[in-house]
C-alpha cells in the first residue's frame, strides 16, 4: 500500500535545502508517508536529522527512532554495519544534511554497498539544488555535467576552470559546480577573473528559501557588478556564449536554421 515501506529496503530521503524550512512544505506527501513509518535512519548529522523528522507525522515517538551517522569521519570498515537493520528485516532511510542523499554526499558509499549486497534501493522525491539551479539557468539541460567541488589551491583551480570552460565551449555542455559557503566569494572571483567575457555564469544561492537569488549573465556583466556573495549554499553554472536551449531541448546557435526540414 502507498506510504508503507518495504522491509529490507534502503530509502534515499531528500531533505529541505534550508535548516529553517518546514519539510512538510518541500516534500511530497508520499515521501512524508514513507519517512513517517521508518524506524531506522542513517544521516550525515543525527541532530539535523532529528530536527527534520520532528516536523513530520511519525508513526512512533521521535526518541524511539534509531539514527546512525555516516559522514567524512566514518571509518570505511564501519559502513557495512550501518545496513544491519536491513539484514534484520527492517527498512532503512538515508538522509543528507540538505538536498538529495548520495549526491556530493558521503551516503553514496552506503548506496554502493547496498547494491553489492542486492539490497533494494528506492530514491524518494524531494528538492535537489543541482537540478533547480540548472532549471533556472536557461542553459542546456540536454547536455550537462555536475562536477562538484573544484580544487582549493589557486593554480589547480585555475586549470580546472579553464578545462570546464573548454568543455562548455566545445560541447555546449553546461557545467555545474558547488562550493563550501565560506569559499563562495573566492570561487566566484576566480570564475570572474578567469573565464572569457562572453561565457555565461550563473549564481544560484539559498534555493527554495525566502533569501533565494538566481542570476545568470555573461562574465563581462559580472565584472561590472562586483557583487558580494552571501555565505550560504550556492550552485554555479557555466555555459557557452551565444547558445540557447530550444523547445526540443537541444542546443542551437542563433545563426543556425530553425525551420523544419520538408519530407521528400
Amino acid at each position: 500500500m502507498p506510504g508503507t515501506p518495504m522491509p529490507g529496503t534502503l530509502y534515499l530521503i531528500p531533505v529541505p535545502l534550508g535548516p529553517d524550512l518546514d519539510p512538510r512544505d518541500h516534500l511530497p506527501s508520499a515521501t512524508q508517508d514513507i519517512i513517517g513509518r521508518l524506524g531506522h535512519f542513517v544521516a550525515e548529522n543525527a541532530k539535523s536529522a532529528r530536527a527534520v523528522l520532528r516536523q513530520l507525522p511519525l508513526a512512533m515517538p521521535l526518541q524511539s527512532l534509531s539514527i546512525e551517522e555516516l559522514n567524512q569521519h566514518t571509518p570505511a570498515n564501519r559502513i557495512a554495519s550501518l545496513l544491519t537493520p536491513i539484514t534484520q528485516g527492517h527498512s532503512l532511510g538515508l538522509m543528507s544534511e540538505a538536498g538529495c542523499p548520495a549526491v556530493a554526499d558521503p551516503g553514496a558509499a552506503l548506496v554502493a554497498l547496498a547494491h553489492q549486497q542486492a539490497i533494494p534501493v528506492v530514491p524518494l522525491v524531494g528538492p535537489s539544488s543541482i537540478l533547480l539551479a540548472l532549471m533556472a539557468s536557461g542553459l542546456s539541460g540536454q547536455s550537462f555535467a555536475f562536477v562538484g567541488y573544484l580544487p582549493v589551491p589557486a593554480a589547480a583551480r585555475l586549470q580546472r576552470i579553464q578545462a570546464l570552460e573548454r568543455r562548455a565551449l566545445q560541447e555546449g555542455q553546461t557545467q555545474i559546480v558547488i562550493e563550501t559557503p565560506y569559499r563562495n566569494q573566492a570561487l566566484f572571483e576566480a570564475f570572474r577573473d578567469t573565464l572569457s567575457p562572453d561565457t555565461l555564469l550563473g549564481v544560484a544561492s539559498d534555493l527554495t528559501t525566502p533569501r533565494e537569488t538566481i542570476r545568470v549573465a555573461p562574465v563581462s556583466k559580472w565584472r561590472e557588478r562586483h557583487p558580494e556573495l552571501p555565505r550560504c549554499p550556492t550552485v554555479f553554472t557555466l555555459g557557452a556564449p551565444g547558445e540557447q536551449a530550444t523547445p526540443g531541448g537541444a542546443i542551437r546557435k542563433p545563426n543556425e536554421a530553425s525551420g523544419s526540414r520538408r519530407k521528400r
